[in-house]
């Protein structure tokens, strides 16, 4: 698949590969990026409750939590919509909602100002709750908190990124593929 603009293009693995998996819904193993997020975004949301704990990145987390305490956590919005005759249901789970603003508590071991600029979680998110006024990702190292903030009217359309996928995945052939493995109920 040369030239596929879903690839990540620095990735020592098989992006391809992978990619096709992704799209038949095959599971992949968790590593350990994914483990010290789950346990970090846990942590967060433990904090954030009133809970306690003694693990050692508790003091980032608790920064992170006095920001997002008091929203709903793992809020589950949905939109259908329409693109080149195909019918899509956008779904994102948010991990915290609040007083206008969609947050995302991201743990990574490597950060730089504007990681998450290309990323399309910040424009789905905001398609998928009109009502928000600007997305925030809040990365943790574990000892250190960035924020980074992206604003409603900043933010392009993620109707534009799912056109293009549409017409990639008929143009490779492999819209049949997404077409039996993505229905929604």
């Amino acid at each position: 698949m040369a030239g596929n603009p879903y690839e990540d293009i620095t990735s020592e693995r098989d992006a391809s590969d992978e990619f096709l998996r992704a799209l038949k819904r095959e599971p992949s193993p968790m590593n350990d990026a994914m483990r010290d997020g789950i346990s970090f975004e846990n942590l967060v949301t433990t904090l954030a409750n009133g809970g306690e704990s003694d693990d050692r990145y508790k003091d980032a987390a608790g920064e992170i939590a006095r920001t997002v305490r008091g929203g709903q956590f793992q809020f589950v919005a949905k939109k259908s919509v329409e693109i080149d005759r195909v019918p899509l249901l956008l779904y994102g789970r948010l991990d915290v909602l609040k007083a206008g603003t969609i947050y995302d508590i991201k743990f990574s071991r490597h950060y730089e100002r504007g990681k998450y600029i290309d990323s399309t979680q910040h424009p789905m998110y905001l398609t998928l709750v009109p009502e928000a006024e600007r997305f925030s990702y809040l990365i943790s190292n574990g000892s250190d908190v960035w924020t980074e903030t992206y604003e409603r009217y900043e933010t392009p359309s993620i109707l534009n990124t799912a056109a293009d996928f549409i017409a990639w995945l008929k143009a490779t052939g492999l819209m049949t593929v997404y077409a039996d493995n993505w229905k929604a109920l």
